[in-house]
């Protein structure tokens, strides 16, 4: 029997729905709620993540700061909260490309062989992150947005819509 899992989104905003239609997709929570500290579809604040770990088996932070992403990860790691990848079912994943925890692969984005997406990443609809490139931890990658082959995105930064971004790694 398959383990019952429940994710909170921290971020009832506009792409903690993004999130949440997302997890959806996946098909593997029974429960998806979220905290948020303005917002009527929380079932508590921000400061409530900890009591509700008993409830809640896993967490992902839905806030497009990479500094607020990182803080809250490491929070959430720390009380035992499993930081899931979100990924959407119609993603193109290859299976050599690692995700890293906490990140969202949103539809129709495209994470090439050998490709590495670092923890807190957000790759968004129609992304494409071609083979052998490397994206640090907790940046963006905007809808439409292109990461060329064996480019290295450094910690934190966010390439805007429909921006192609080349910087090799040296891979």
């Amino acid at each position: 029997m398959s383990e019952k899992r429940k994710l909170l989104i921290l971020g009832a905003g506009q792409y903690g729905q993004v999130v949440r239609e997302t997890a959806e997709t996946m098909g593997c929570f029974e429960e998806i709620a979220f905290l948020d500290d303005n917002s009527l579809l929380a079932v508590g604040k921000m400061a409530d993540a900890e009591k509700l770990r008993g409830t809640y088996t896993d967490a992902f932070v839905a806030m497009g700061s990479p500094v607020l992403r990182e803080l809250w990860m490491d929070k959430l790691e720390a009380m035992g909260y499993r930081l899931p990848a979100i990924r959407h079912p119609q993603s193109v994943v290859m299976p050599s490309a690692k995700i890293a925890e906490g990140c969202i692969i949103e539809g129709m984005a495209v994470v090439n062989s050998y490709a590495q997406v670092g923890r807190g990443c957000l790759i968004c609809a129609g992304a494409v992150i071609n083979h052998n490139a490397v994206i640090s931890a907790y940046c963006q990658i905007d809808c439409n947005a292109t990461v060329t082959a064996r480019s290295l995105v450094p910690k934190g930064y966010k390439v805007p819509c429909g921006q192609i971004y080349e910087k090799e790694n040296g891979v």
